[in-house]
């Protein structure tokens, strides 16, 4: 009994398997990178197993990219086995692996910044922060803590609030913001329980929307409530007298913890 007839394919067959057109195979075909096993008696192309194989040799390097010289060098080279070529493909997928991976990381991060870091535009910043908001201080503060460890923390936590989250951070600082006006204006001493309760919960307000404020980095922006007239100014119209006794409660707050 004789052996099954090789399988043969025309160049449509070899097209539509390998999903290549008709013209990549004339092409290969004419620069000698994948000449057909074989001819029909009337001249067309017949391409057998072996060159079905090559082909599958040849998509995969240029997938990865390799010009059509170098993987004709490659696959001519006949000291390099099947297993070797596999081997080296191998290493070539694990490699091309590890870089679309960090690739996505790399769009992956991109996109989550894309969608997270919504910025409020100087007409929203008007409408949350009110009319004494100053774009100028946020160029001012980078220049004198941008690089500090507070505010790039600060800077990635609020690159995600969206209006919502801003209007919502207000809303927090300005209820304590009436706490605090009614304490002084009551006459609490700053020294007591009820005022460090209240300097606490300003501490605690910016550990929880900006960075990790811890009692020292308080007493500094205790003390720039009473050094900057412009911080001074924002305390005294909520109750005369605020600026000193908010300064004096943060230093007695940090005292107690410490």
């Amino acid at each position: 009994m004789s052996g099954a007839a090789p399988v043969a394919y025309s160049v449509g067959e070899l097209a539509r398997i390998a999903k290549v057109t008709v013209r990549t195979l004339h092409h290969y075909d004419g620069i000698g990178l994948l000449t057909p096993g074989g001819r029909t008696p009337a001249g067309y192309r017949r391409y057998e197993e072996a060159d079905l194989e090559r082909l599958r040799q040849i998509l995969f390097y240029r997938e990865l990219g390799f010009p059509l010289e170098e993987i004709a060098a490659i696959l001519d080279d006949r000291s390099v086995t099947a297993t070797e070529h596999l081997r080296r493909q191998h290493e070539l997928i694990s490699a091309r692996i590890g870089r679309l991976q960090a690739l996505a990381a790399a769009v992956e991060d991109a996109l989550e910044a894309e969608k997270m870091g919504i910025q409020l535009t100087p007409e929203e910043k008007f409408e949350v922060f009110g009319p004494d908001y100053q774009e100028s201080w946020e160029a001012e503060a980078e220049r004198k803590y941008g690089g500090t460890s507070p505010w790039e923390e600060s800077r990635r936590r609020t690159r995600g609030y969206s209006k919502a989250d801003w209007a919502r951070i207000k809303e927090q600082a300005d209820g304590l913001n009436a706490r605090l006006a009614a304490a002084v204006t009551a006459g609490v001493p700053a020294g007591s329980e009820a005022a460090m309760d209240l300097a606490e919960e300003h501490r605690q307000q910016i550990v929880a929307h900006y960075y990790d404020c811890g009692y020292e980095i308080h007493r500094g922006l205790a003390a720039m409530f009473v050094a900057d007239p412009r911080f001074t100014a924002t305390y005294e119209k909520l109750a005369p007298g605020l600026a000193r006794w908010l300064h004096d409660a943060i230093l007695a707050n940090a005292d107690r913890a410490e």
